[in-house]
């Protein structure tokens, strides 16, 4: 094999390797966008379900003190 045919080799191999690298660093990248993505919508669906749930509880307890407050004869 001559040099120059080594040389062409080479720089195919070489080539090659950097595609293969820049394609997994680009899969990588996507694979933690995704990750991100999804990190995120399960920290807003579960900031959204503690927020509905202290929503409730907050208007219960205010029923509820309502509530004793009629019975004691604080409010009408």
């Amino acid at each position: 094999m001559s040099a120059k045919n080594f040389q062409g080799l080479k720089a195919q191999a070489e080539g090659a390797a950097k595609d293969a690298a820049n394609a997994f660093g680009q899969a990588t990248q996507d694979a933690v966008n995704q990750f991100t993505e999804a990190s995120q919508k399960a920290i807003d669906k579960a900031s959204k379900t503690v927020q509905d749930g202290v929503e409730k509880a907050t208007g219960q307890a205010a029923e509820a003190v309502s509530g004793l407050g009629k019975k004691c004869g604080f409010k009408k």
